[in-house]
């Protein structure tokens, strides 16, 4: 079988050399932006990609606010200072996720609680949410929801969209609004994605979106928040932009800020590969198709569009047996030069994360035995 899926795979991306997992394309006006850029002399964080960047970043979004950052763990970790998450809170996440999304929140001197997710989406489950907020959530002092078992404010919820399939986010807000708990939307995987026809990372508060080097489009780094909200997104500009008041000559600074803003260098990328998104997207959704067929002809589960979502398919995903087949895959694959990588760690087995309180994580556990990464990259024509 192992043979079957590596033949397939290179007659996709080529029968000779390496496969990475996701690489990046460069088919648009990247070098001729970039150079603009050069030539301006304006190559750090002032410059008129940045405001470009961040006007087609709303267009494409629908947001009617962006702010572009640095990457993308820069970004919600603002997102969640805006939100209102203050030292000694916690804050309601997944395990399944990529690190930043836990070290965001520990930079807001912040604790994670770890919750479960849906098998379906990969996604931070509504139910274990619910289920979290009616047994341990209580009103303090001051109408502040507090944890019964540690006493400390529950101050935000942080679903992510693992691999670009978007999470059960109606339910997700409703349930966040109904318990008065601020939704940060951690769209970093999953710019393109749409759920009811709308762009996830626009449910949220505020929501979040990474441009790193492997992701669907890429500027090297670079990130962004959206809002709609008028006054945390002057708050988000001024903040990642070391909290200086604007003056033609003097440096006031007037709280703490920081140095997130993207450097127009990128930001000209950034335009660049936002131009060709749609393509992107539609080349990403016939891999994703040509794979679901494949693999439903040798019986693995390939992961697909959640019901009612449209997913951007950033990287695809199988599911085997058991942690055994899982690992074989991996060594076999890999060492034919067929890239493929199993599901992140669980973020609550990490060494700074393993006393975060968790609701069990079934679904999380039994993911992380099973799922494995394919190559993703966008393909030259689709078919």
């Amino acid at each position: 079988m192992y043979s079957d899926i590596i033949a397939r795979i290179r007659a996709i991306f080529g029968a000779e050399g390496f496969i990475p997992l996701h690489e990046p394309r460069f088919w648009g006006n990247e070098r001729k932006y970039v150079l603009d850029a050069i030539d301006s002399t304006f190559v750090s964080s002032v410059g008129e990609y940045v405001n470009r960047f961040e006007a087609m970043l709303c267009q494409a979004t629908g947001a009617s606010h962006a702010v572009a950052t640095v990457n993308g763990t820069a970004a919600l970790h603002v997102a969640m200072l805006l939100a209102g998450v203050e030292p000694g809170d916690e804050v309601l996440t997944q395990a399944v996720t990529f690190v930043a999304t836990a070290n965001a929140i520990r930079y807001c001197d912040a604790e994670p609680v770890f919750l479960d997710v849906d098998r379906d989406t990969l996604g931070l489950s509504p139910a274990a949410v619910e289920s979290f907020l009616a047994s341990s959530g209580v009103m303090g002092e001051g109408g502040r929801l507090v944890n019964r078992r540690t006493g400390r404010r529950i101050a935000a919820c942080v679903p992510m969209h693992t691999f670009g399939h978007p999470a059960r986010i109606d339910a997700l807000v409703s349930i966040c609004e109904r318990h008065g708990v601020p939704l940060v939307e951690d769209a970093a995987e999953s710019l393109g994605s749409t759920f009811g026809g709308r762009m996830t990372g626009t449910f949220g508060r505020l929501g979040i979106y990474s441009f790193n080097g492997n992701k669907t489009i890429t500027c090297g780094g670079g990130g962004a928040i959206v809002t709609d909200d008028e006054a945390l997104a002057k708050r988000a500009k001024h903040v990642t932009t070391t909290a200086k008041r604007p003056h033609p000559y003097e440096f006031c600074h007037d709280e703490v800020g920081y140095n997130y803003r993207l450097p127009n260098l990128n930001a000209a990328m950034a335009c660049a590969q936002l131009e060709q998104l749609d393509g992107f997207l539609l080349r990403k959704r016939w891999l994703a198709e040509t794979y679901a067929d494949f693999f439903g002809t040798i019986g693995l589960p390939f992961v697909t569009d959640p019901r009612g979502a449209r997913s951007n398919y950033w990287l695809n995903a199988v599911i085997l047996p058991d942690l055994e087949a899982r690992e074989e895959f991996l060594r076999v694959t890999n060492a034919a030069g067929v890239m493929t990588r199993p599901i992140w760690r669980l973020s609550n087995t990490l060494p700074m994360y393993r006393e975060c309180e968790t609701d069990g994580l079934e679904n999380s556990r039994w993911l992380e035995q099973r799922v494995v990464n394919i190559p993703s990259s966008v393909v030259p024509e689709a078919a």
